[in-house]
């Protein structure tokens, strides 16, 4: 009987002693690599290898530049860790390699990974030596951020046209219809996990804590695309019966006549207009720079032209 016992100890020690040696030789193969934009680095080694970017100087005709890290990797069972050092980058590494927990370390796989061209980052990538590990890590870099410079004015015109947006009748429609389609969503997905996590289900979630209900959130988000694309003639029909449900509590209300109101949506969308210009761009500074620019011109416009012509 105590033999029994004692086999199965062994064989999770010798698990635990496998997993720790194995951590500690892979992680002192691991290498760093600095690239810069147009660099190409092929790695055919098990293991961490970690691809860093030193930051660049900032200057004002550089703020809506990106740089992006493209992976060519031909399987999946690989992991992503994120950071400004290596060391920080070894660091989750050790952790999720050493625990038996569910890896909350790791980044989100992706083939390309944007980055800021203003601060040092590095990615690591872990693959592990069952598998042919050969694949490439490239970095290019956009002059002109197109997506950035779009949220950019995207921002500006929301602020300058706020009052405007406030009292028009056809953006209320609009933006009840979207916060419909958006509360029936959240609705949906609060009782279909009432309705999931029962049972023995609801004892683990209780049981692992807020790691479990995260790494179930986050599985759900990552597949929301194939289930849009699976089910493409149902989530149609759904958007189409909540849109006309809340077009129709919108319409027996009305629009907003209240000057309160009108003025604290005013208030939430310049808001929301200045939130989009701070993150157009990874140049905070110029980006912040901008806002208050717009600010002060759309408060002050003709005292910012008098001092203006005056200095000139």
């Amino acid at each position: 009987m105590a033999n029994r016992i004692i086999e199965p100890l062994n064989v999770i020690t010798l698990l635990f002693i496998c997993n720790y040696f194995y951590t500690g030789f892979a992680t002192t193969r691991d290498t760093v690599h600095f690239l810069k934009p147009g660099d190409v680095v092929e790695n055919d080694k098990p293991g961490l290898q970690i691809f860093c970017h030193s930051a660049n100087l900032k200057y004002l005709i550089h703020m809506w530049r990106s740089l992006t890290m493209h992976l060519n990797i031909n399987i999946d069972n690989y992991d992503l860790y994120n950071g400004k050092t290596p060391e920080e980058v070894r660091k989750k590494h050790d952790d999720n390699q050493r625990s038996w927990s569910i890896n909350l370390f790791n980044t989100k796989k992706d083939n390309k990974l944007k980055i800021s061209p203003f601060e040092d980052v590095c990615i690591g990538v872990h693959v592990y030596p069952l598998n042919l590990p050969k694949y490439t890590m490239s970095m290019t870099e956009t002059r002109v951020d197109i997506s950035a410079l779009t949220l950019m004015l995207l921002g500006a015109t929301i602020y300058w046209s706020a009052r405007k947006l406030s009292g028009n009748s056809l953006f209320y429609y609009l933006v009840c219809i979207m916060l419909g389609i958006t509360t029936s969503v959240i609705i949906l997905v609060y009782f279909f996990s009432k309705f999931l996590l029962r049972g023995k289900m609801m004892y683990l979630v209780v049981a692992t804590g807020w790691t479990m209900s995260f790494y179930l959130i986050q599985m759900l988000w990552e597949n929301i695309q194939l289930i849009v694309i699976q089910y493409r003639e149902w989530v149609t029909w759904y958007i189409l019966l909540t849109s006309c449900i809340s077009f129709v509590i919108c319409y027996r209300f009305g629009p907003v006549t209240n000057v309160r109101t009108k003025k604290l949506i005013e208030w939430s969308l310049q808001i929301g207009g200045l939130i989009t210009m701070y993150h157009s761009s990874y140049f905070r500074e110029a980006s912040s720079f901008c806002c208050i620019l717009i600010i002060l011109l759309y408060n002050f416009p003709i005292v910012i032209i008098q001092k203006g012509r005056r200095y000139w």
